[in-house]
């Protein structure tokens, strides 16, 4: 090879080793919306249930990242609703009982906060009241989870602008004597306490609250029907209806499926996670067609130590044995567990809830899936 050559070969090789330098990485899709739903109380098992029990394919299915979150609170092993919660809205570990507050009962910013800077809409959705520890801990600051007429007074003040659940007493019956349902609808709520109502009905609305029980809302076999289904719908509807300002940020609680557990009634448990999974077929068919949104799913911690086992058949002579065609729901508590759960997620972003990490990870996860704590 000639001089020339080789200072040519040389030339062009640095040359092109300095554009490649140049060349940035593609930048990965933002999320725009975010639907979180939690299962209170849902671990693997309970999530199982709904592969051996529902009568159609369970939505889990259609998840491709999953991950699993440690649950523990900063206090104890075992955290409950309310500093689970917590995690999620705000990224910290706190003591059990606190909502949106540090572990010295100082006040943080949690998600809601975050994404209504930038002008995105917020919602809760829950078969609780509204005011329990799992929505309160997206909209409100008190130091007591059982303090349920401080959190509705942080209702007012919060920037939700879609709600739906129970807990109608706690706004019109106080101790108090206020009468925090005026003062909704003076900050721009239209409140419906009989029924979900048609989009068409409530599109006009600026913000919209559902309130359909004085207390919690009923059990799904004592009649609640598919409101968890379709106020999901009816949220997502109202959450993206405007063309100027289409995105939001949604957690929708399934929270029966903990009160289940409590009681160690496996049929309790096993009804309401199938109807937390029809809400999560409703969040991934509207993330499906809108392909900017980020869905979820998780839950705060186990309730029950829940367990699919084999049922217990009678043979001859008086002995029994295992029936492993035959699956039973079977407890080793009334209280929560330890356990790891699951996360799923789908959508932009959504790789980055593979893995095994804290639950308050979830916080800074949707951060940095949206960029909604960066200014515009």
């Amino acid at each position: 090879m000639s001089y020339k050559h080789l200072l040519y070969l040389v030339l062009s090789t640095t040359i092109f080793s300095c554009k490649s330098i140049n060349i940035k990485e593609k930048e990965p899709p933002l999320a725009k919306n975010v639907i979180l739903l939690i299962g209170d109380g849902t671990g693997l098992s309970q999530i199982s249930s709904a592969f051996y029990f529902k009568k159609t394919p369970t939505n889990y299915k259609r998840f491709k990242h999953i991950g699993l979150i440690k649950t523990s609170s900063i206090r104890k092993d075992i955290t409950d609703s309310a500093a689970g919660a917590t995690s999620f809205s705000a990224g910290i570990k706190t003591y059990n009982k606190a909502i949106g507050v540090a572990d010295d009962s100082t006040h943080v910013q949690n998600i809601v906060e975050i994404a209504s800077l930038q002008k995105i809409k917020t919602g809760v959705i829950s078969t609780s009241s509204i005011q329990h520890a799992t929505p309160a801990s997206f909209y409100a600051h008190v130091i007591n989870r059982n303090l349920y007429e401080d959190i509705s007074k942080d209702m007012v003040s919060s920037e939700i602008d879609f709600f739906a659940g129970g807990g109608t007493d706690f706004f019109n019956k106080r101790k108090d004597s206020k009468n925090l349902l005026a003062e909704l609808k003076i900050k721009g709520f239209e409140i419906d306490t009989t029924s979900l109502g048609s989009f068409s009905d409530i599109k006009a609305n600026s913000k919209m609250g559902y309130l359909l029980a004085n207390n919690h809302m009923k059990s799904i076999n004592n009649g609640r029907g598919d409101f968890l289904p379709k106020a999901t719908e009816l949220g997502l509807q109202f959450l993206s209806k405007d063309t100027n300002n289409p995105n939001f940020f949604v957690m929708i609680e399934g929270s029966q499926i903990d009160w289940g557990g409590h009681a160690n009634d496996a049929k309790y448990v096993i009804s309401e996670l199938i109807d937390f999974d029809d809400a999560i077929g409703k969040a991934l068919d509207f993330a499906e067609k809108d392909g900017n949104t980020l869905v979820i799913v998780t839950g705060d911690h186990e309730t029950g130590g829940f367990t699919l086992s084999s049922n217990t058949e009678k043979k001859q002579k008086g002995k029994s044995g295992k029936e492993y065609s035959q699956l039973m729901g079977t407890f080793s508590t009334k209280g929560h567990s330890a356990t790891l759960i699951p996360v799923f997620a789908y959508g932009p972003g959504a790789e980055k809830f593979a893995g095994i990490y804290e639950n308050t990870e979830i916080f800074y996860k949707i951060l940095e899936a949206t960029k909604w704590d960066k200014s515009k």
